[in-house]
């Protein structure tokens, strides 16, 4: 899947894109960075609403691609390196959202197998 990151595009939108493909992973986007294996405080979340032009921070646009075959953190990277914009990872287990720092090696099919397996 392909998801368009440009300056309209809200954060939002974004998010919808992703949560279409993998039902039981959703994607948070934060004002800071965080370090590989470490989670991002709830305090630094930003809202839906936003656009890619009001929290990035390198100006580039295009499709993002993303399979099922991709790893968790090598998605969180691709979002910072080339956008500027700080993602985390969730998963949802139960009725709970999970940030995904333990298992971040995991692939988004795990993930998403994991996260309908909790489902249930």
């Amino acid at each position: 899947m392909d998801i368009l990151i440009n300056d309209e595009q809200t954060l939002g939108q974004i998010k919808e894109a992703f949560n279409n493909k993998f039902p039981h992973l959703k994607l948070e986007f934060y004002d800071h960075e965080h370090k590989e294996g470490e989670g991002s405080p709830e305090r630094f979340l930003l809202d839906d609403n936003h656009k890619v032009a009001e929290v990035r921070k390198k100006q580039n646009e295009g499709h993002l691609s993303i399979n099922a075959n991709q790893k968790v953190n090598t998605l969180e990277s691709r979002f910072q390196e080339i956008y500027g914009l700080n993602v985390q990872v969730f998963r949802k287990s139960n009725q709970l959202w999970m940030q995904t720092t333990a298992t971040d090696e995991w692939t988004l099919s795990h993930q998403e197998q994991k996260g309908e397996e909790h489902d249930r």
